[in-house]
């Protein structure tokens, strides 16, 4: 988790690329996917009529209303990823994150952290996805959610160029919370 334009897809795809193994959650969003993005691989694009009827049929483990856009991840999907055996990963916003903690407290929370708020607006300008006051409203957002730092378990910095060190550091704490002792499954 972390703030917008901290790098989490970019850390994810940095993971892919370094071999590690893992299980990705796919998260659903009712937002349009951004050009690069892949349906299926980056988010699962439905419609808000459709993320309101997956609302009404409980069949989120957690979902929220982000920047007016739905965001939640699929009961169905969680299960298929703990079923697999591998790590499970879920790429979450700040009050998702802090929802599946409590309704999974077994569950590892990792933060990503920019280097300053000055390099998450030029990360957020870079994308070139959002208008001046999007921006704004994420770079408020993101002062807000960085006062949620003391619920997580680790804190990975992101820093520019420096993307395989966050990934060694997330590969450091999944080999250590595999050694963890008195370790319990987590069920939903």
């Amino acid at each position: 988790s972390g703030p917008s334009g901290v790098g989490k897809d970019t850390v994810l795809d940095a993971m892919r690329a370094a071999g590690l193994a893992f299980h990705f959650v796919v998260t659903s969003t009712s937002r349009p996917p951004r050009p690069c993005e892949v349906d299926g691989e980056d988010y699962v694009f439905v419609s808000r009529d459709e993320f309101e009827r997956m609302i009404a049929h409980d069949e989120l483990i957690e979902y929220a209303l982000v920047y007016d856009q739905y965001k939640g991840i699929p009961k169905k999907h969680v299960r298929e990823a703990l079923a697999s055996g591998q790590d499970v990963v879920m790429r979450l916003d700040v009050q998702g994150a802090e929802t599946v903690k409590s309704l999974i407290p077994e569950a590892i929370s990792v933060f990503l952290v920019a280097p300053s708020l000055e390099i998450l607006e030029q990360r957020l300008r870079a994308r070139r996805s959002d208008t001046p006051a999007q921006i704004q409203t994420r770079l408020d957002k993101a002062q807000a959610e960085m006062e949620a730092l003391a619920h997580f378990d680790y804190a990975v910095p992101n820093r520019d160029g420096q993307v395989e060190r966050a990934v060694a550091d997330i590969e450091a704490i999944l080999r250590a919370e595999r050694l963890r002792v008195g370790r319990r499954p987590i069920k939903l």
